[in-house]
């Protein structure tokens, strides 16, 4: 098994995500649950994909960690 850092951005309208690890593997909805249900989904069908052309899956090597600033 593997995890892969997933970002989340709100747009105004909607949510949407990308994995940083995995170039192109992205996804859009209304809500935070459905976006993430979605990502959930094309990290599986990335992954599968590249398994299917024989090609390398990448490790996840991003890592993301909040820091606190005064504001």
């Amino acid at each position: 098994m593997r995890e892969y850092i997933v970002i989340y951005e709100w747009t105004g309208k909607n949510y949407s995500a990308y994995v940083p690890d995995l170039p192109g593997c992205v996804a859009a909805a209304d809500t935070l649950d459905e976006t993430e249900e979605l990502i959930r989904e094309a990290i599986e069908l990335y992954i599968e994909e590249l398994k299917g052309s024989g090609q390398p899956i990448p490790e996840a090597r991003t890592m993301a960690k909040p820091v606190a600033i005064p504001a």
